[in-house]
């Protein structure tokens, strides 16, 4: 098995086309399972709460349907309405007790009353939130959108900066940064965080990150150094960072058994994910961890016959 994590975000009519493509780029890949989520900006784009929930409902009930159509060849993430922290715990939920999901995907903050206002999720606001993922014992993948319009000055001028050349990095490696430096996993030590493209360059970073934000004095309001959280709260992917030195810098600082393969399809390539991969100068003891093992401790839920 390869797990694998795509992305769908279409109208119910153009479903089975999509699917069926997305199955024909697996097979041709030798990917055997994906787990599919909402692509960004999801649910957090959507500025009244009310129609958050009923839009993450509807959206989770069309991937149910999905995986119960194919169910050795893919699972799911369960979309959130972190607009409303309680209905997004009661669904999250119902997706993983009702609906078989492995856990979570949020796209970034969640916009609430405008596109200019953004929750990010280390606020007491979402405290019980996190009491539910770490009682259900699921991950939350923290994917990429891109900053707040008011925090993009100093991109004035430089648009091909936006998206995954590098706003999604600092954005998403920022809001991971904020649950740790907020005590949350102090909180709640079983939560688990998945960061895809290696980290967003958190795993090259964090000894620095750590060694200064240790001298903060009166502003540490957490109890562990920072890569410790890195260390055992967070699982990165390979998604979208096809790039052997890059990945084994990230096996170097946090091991192995937190990294998980993934292509970042349909943004990316699957086939170039898969290739790069089978040729990557690793052992073939990592590769299997990475491409099965660590997927399988991860979502424990997943079928025991997977592929075609």
């Amino acid at each position: 098995m390869r797990s694998h994590a795509a992305s769908v975000n279409s109208p119910r009519p153009a479903t089975r086309s999509i699917i069926r493509q997305a199955l024909g780029e697996m097979d041709a890949a030798g990917i055997d399972f994906s787990l599919l989520s909402l692509t960004s900006p999801g649910v957090q784009g959507v500025v009244d709460p009310r129609q958050a929930v009923t839009r993450a409902r509807v959206a989770n009930d069309q991937l149910a349907e999905v995986v119960a159509a194919h169910p050795t060849r893919f699972g799911a993430f369960a979309a959130l309405p972190l607009q409303d922290p309680a209905a997004a715990a009661a669904e999250l939920e119902r997706c993983v007790t009702q609906l078989g999901f492995h856990g979570a995907l949020v796209n970034g903050y969640s916009n609430v009353g405008d596109a200019d206002t953004g929750w990010y999720y280390d606020h007491e606001r979402f405290l019980p939130f996190w009491e539910r993922v770490e009682a259900l014992g699921v991950p939350v993948y923290l994917h990429p959108r891109d900053p707040l319009a008011g925090n993009r000055g100093i991109y004035e001028g430089h648009p091909e900066l936006f998206g995954a050349v590098w706003t999604f990095t600092v954005e998403t490696s920022t809001h991971a940064l904020r649950l740790m430096t907020s005590g949350l996993f102090d909180r709640f030590p079983g939560l688990t965080v998945i960061l895809g493209h290696l980290g967003e360059t958190l795993p090259f970073n964090i000894w620095r990150i750590s060694h200064r934000a240790a001298f903060m004095g009166d502003l540490i309001t957490f109890e562990k150094p920072l890569s410790s959280y890195l260390h055992d709260n967070f699982y990165v992917t390979t998604s979208g960072n096809f790039h052997t030195q890059t990945l084994n810098a990230t096996l170097a600082e946090i091991g192995v058994d937190r990294v998980l393969y993934s292509s970042d399809y349909p943004y990316e390539s699957m086939r170039e994910a898969s290739d790069w991969f089978d040729n990557a100068a690793i052992s073939d003891s990592d590769r299997r961890r990475i491409g099965c093992t660590n997927a399988r401790r991860l979502f424990p839920g997943l079928p025991e016959r997977i592929g075609p």
